[in-house]
């Protein structure tokens, strides 16, 4: 029988605080989690903040995950950061496909299937995000959507690597608007990720982790987080509150308890 998969949830703070909100946020945060037995914990910061969260940090469960990175190793890409400078000072994953990086910064299908496996070969644990539009959902293009994302974002992966990713449907339409997916919206969508993940290897599939991220609230985490495909949530403006965020967590904790 395969064991049950750690429930996950990764705070993204965007562009959001700089080195002393960071520090006050998780000097906050780390008291209100310290107890959330059977739950990962990660905040996404950026990368600014990545030492001073990793210092803050140590020797709690909280992991610290970047939210993005080059697939080269170095080079002459301005601007950019690597796995290696990522791996030399501890951080623990990255984000990597946000809907965000795709629609602002042109993130391709292609460069993430190389930063996928990059994020491995540099110990990175890498969350890839995936989801469509509102109006692809309106023409019934979700799976398809869905269907094109994963199988290149994982393309270059080794099959039993497939089981250590952590992939976040995020249905654009919800991040930051406020809308969430509905439950079985939300359950139809991550079964089929898992569904595309079981293509590849059926028994890594049971071990992959997928996220729903979109507009998690406190109020709406319980019922999310009971679903029975979906592993955790990537949170945004839910992570940038003390408050907030501490009771995501603790409904995931809730979700894990017999």
């Amino acid at each position: 029988m395969t064991p049950p998969r750690t429930p996950f949830i990764a705070g993204n703070w965007k562009m959001y605080k700089t080195v002393s909100e960071a520090e006050q946020f998780i000097q906050a945060l780390l008291p209100r989690v310290s107890d959330a037995e059977g739950v990962e914990v990660a905040v996404c910061t950026p990368f600014t903040d990545l030492q001073a969260v990793l210092d803050a940090t140590r020797g709690s469960r909280v992991e610290v995950y970047a939210q993005n990175m080059h697939q080269a190793a170095e080079g002459a890409f301005t601007g950019e950061v690597s796995g290696p400078m990522l791996e030399e000072i501890g951080v623990h994953g990255v984000v990597l496909g946000h809907s965000e990086r795709r629609e602002h910064f042109n993130e391709t299908d292609r460069a993430l299937a190389e930063k996928v496996a990059a994020a491995f070969g540099y110990g990175l644990r890498p969350i890839l995000c995936v989801g469509e539009t509102e109006e692809e959902r309106e023409r019934g293009d979700t799976e398809r959507k869905l269907r094109h994302q994963v199988q290149a974002g994982l393309e270059k992966l080794r099959n039993e690597q497939l089981g250590a990713v952590a992939i976040a449907y995020e249905p654009i339409w919800a991040i930051g608007t406020g809308l969430t997916a509905t439950a079985e919206q939300a359950q139809d969508a991550i079964a089929f990720v898992r569904a595309l993940v079981a293509d590849r290897d059926r028994e890594q599939a049971e071990h992959t982790r997928i996220l729903y991220g979109g507009s998690v609230k406190p109020d709406n985490a319980a019922e999310l987080l009971a679903l029975p495909d979906v592993d955790g949530a990537l949170v945004g403006g839910g992570s940038l509150e003390v408050d907030s965020f501490a009771a995501i967590v603790d409904a995931a904790v809730q979700a894990v308890r017999p």
